[in-house]
């Protein structure tokens, strides 16, 4: 069996683990809860599998070294490798704090992002680098990058939980502005799911899938009141998020999980992912931006919001120990930084051109 192989099981896996985890937290059966955590370590095992032989594959293919040979060289395998991340994150959570219910949250963020893979006609093959990319601090900058970017999205994750669960007035901003998030997530993760099943998808590359099919069945429809229906049906999808989330608070408050728990996952996971990003995601990469173009900052777009987003993050750091802030407000600013990090992550690669253009990085 090749890489590919092992990766579709651990997609499959994590797809299942998904839909059982969201079982086991609105029917609260524990054998729900037993088989979504074995269904999600049957696909972290492979998952891990399918890279140390993406590895060796592409090791003959380059044949630059074992430390040139790491797959993280595009935005596939980048996904992936935050993928990976992210669920060992989660599984690490689950064993310490014995509760399942965590994962009905991180597992569709896991489930979204295989999603984008598989309907966006992302390029899967190995290609050897390009001289630019031939460099050890590649490795540096781009792992601990995507590790940070999986401890801000459980940070992400668990700051949602903490506004369903300490929010009651349905006209308070923290209620209304985690409910509208909750709401856009599904309502463009649904979207895709029609783009999927509406085109036949022919394109290669993620960024010829957002020129020529994402959101073309729905709120890029050729049709303008297909476009008018859309965004409409999209409001009444986040009304009905908004209407109907205080049971949400219900279902989390059953398993007995504390504010103060949530609100304590959400600092660890920032505390931890920050450093992390300001090392691997800035220095690192000043210093390999040196290395292959002669200059430490060039103010690329993937550069500037880095820059942004770890002005987010460290905003929520001060404002946490120099202001005294707690409650929905820093659990809003951890849920606007994980924003800025999937654009930083996705939409400047998908939507701006730079120098982080070179292998879809």
């Amino acid at each position: 069996m090749d890489s590919s192989q092992f990766f579709g099981i651990s997609s499959i896996a994590y797809i299942l683990a998904m839909v059982a985890y969201i079982a086991y937290l609105v029917f609260k059966n524990s054998t729900v809860g037993i088989i979504a955590t074995t269904i999600t370590s049957v696909g972290f095992v492979s998952q891990t599998i399918a890279f140390f032989i993406r590895g060796k594959e592409f090791y003959d293919i380059g044949q630059m070294g074992i430390m040139r040979a790491i797959p993280l060289t595009n935005l596939y395998e980048s996904l992936i490798f935050f993928v990976w991340c992210l669920i060992l994150g989660y599984l690490i959570i689950e064993w310490k704090y014995k509760n399942r219910s965590f994962g009905a949250f991180i597992t569709p963020i896991a489930g979204m992002a295989l999603a984008f893979i598989d309907i966006s006609g992302m390029d899967k093959n190995i290609h050897p680098l390009i001289p630019a990319l031939q460099s050890n601090w590649l490795l540096a900058h781009v792992t601990l990058s995507f590790i940070s970017y999986a401890t801000f999205a459980i940070s992400f994750a668990t700051a949602i939980m903490y506004l369903a669960v300490t929010t009651d007035n349905k006209k308070s901003g923290a209620y209304i502005f985690w409910t509208v998030t909750l709401g856009i997530f599904l309502s463009i993760l649904i979207a895709m799911g029609i783009d999927f099943l509406t085109f036949k998808i022919v394109v290669k590359t993620p960024e010829a899938f957002i020129k020529s099919y994402l959101f073309k069945a729905t709120f890029r429809s050729s049709s303008g009141m297909v476009v008018l229906f859309s965004y409409a049906l999209s409001g009444v999808f986040v009304f009905l998020v908004w209407r109907y989330g205080y049971a949400l608070k219900k279902l989390i408050e059953s398993f007995s999980i504390s504010y103060e728990l949530l609100d304590d996952l959400t600092y660890k996971n920032i505390a931890i992912g920050f450093p992390i990003f300001t090392l691997g995601g800035l220095i690192f990469g000043a210093i390999w931006a040196d290395q292959a173009w002669g200059r430490y900052w060039s103010w690329d777009p993937k550069e500037t919001w880095s820059l942004i987003t770890w002005f987010v993050y460290a905003f929520y750091l001060h404002a946490r120990f120099l202001r005294g802030w707690r409650g929905n407000k820093i659990a809003i600013v951890a849920v606007i930084g994980f924003v800025s990090t999937v654009f930083t992550y996705l939409g400047v690669n998908l939507l701006l051109s730079g120098l982080h253009s070179y292998g879809g990085m």
